[in-house]
């Protein structure tokens, strides 16, 4: 996955945190835990707070 994959993203956090409510999470950890996904293989720098949003998103969606 790269950043650019916000759907499979956000469905990796669903179910990596199934208890989590994403409303409450900060960037700097949900950036992390992204750079942490098995499957991701972009580079972290390459990632910005619109992209986060657009994975916040969708991750509200999915649950």
């Amino acid at each position: 996955m790269k950043w650019t994959d916000s759907q499979d993203i956000a469905i990796e956090l669903a179910e990596k945190f199934p208890d989590l409510d994403p409303q409450t999470v900060r960037f700097t950890d949900m950036h992390q835990w992204i750079t942490e996904l098995e499957d991701f293989e972009d580079e972290p720098n390459r990632s910005n707070e619109k992209i986060l949003e657009a994975i916040l998103l969708c991750w509200l969606d999915e649950v």
